[in-house]
């Protein structure tokens, strides 16, 4: 499925480090960023990461929700919550449904070499539960002002 600006964001529904169901429905009336990252730990997705801890009282002041997404398990995601204090949840789409709906599992490459992965991207969604932006070149130590703008 190819999302855009404008589109309803798919109803997705998974369980966060804690074991918690998290549904995009939990949010109704407000607004998400819903960020899909690669994996825990490494050091592009712990600079995005930390880049949205350290801003995360200006998202909430603007009204957002921050959610991360990535395909490792609840236990990686509560370690990765833990080292880095992160004060958000952590959605473990451990069998790639929701990168599946948001369209971010893709064939990559790096050194010629072709694989399936996580396409870093973040999409915003507005109150009504509709995407009201879609941000595919991230800059992981300065993400939060890509999304306040």
């Amino acid at each position: 499925m190819n999302l855009n600006i404008g589109d309803k964001a798919p109803a997705f529904e998974g369980i966060d480090q804690d074991g918690n169901p998290i549904k995009l429905s939990d949010f109704k009336g407000k607004k998400v960023i819903l960020y899909f990252y690669p994996k825990d730990n490494t050091p592009g997705c712990t600079a995005q990461a930390c880049n949205l801890r350290d801003n995360y009282n200006q998202l909430q002041e603007n009204g957002y929700q921050v959610i991360g997404i990535s395909s490792d398990s609840e236990k990686t995601h509560k370690k990765f919550i833990e080292k880095h204090e992160l004060p958000f949840p952590l959605i473990a789409d451990v069998d790639k449904k929701i990168h599946e709906q948001f369209d971010t599992w893709k064939e990559k490459s790096m050194y010629g070499r072709k694989y399936m992965g996580t396409v870093r991207t973040t999409f915003v969604i507005d109150e009504e539960g509709n995407i009201s932006d879609i941000i595919s070149k991230v800059k992981t130590k300065d993400h939060t002002a890509q999304i306040i703008k």
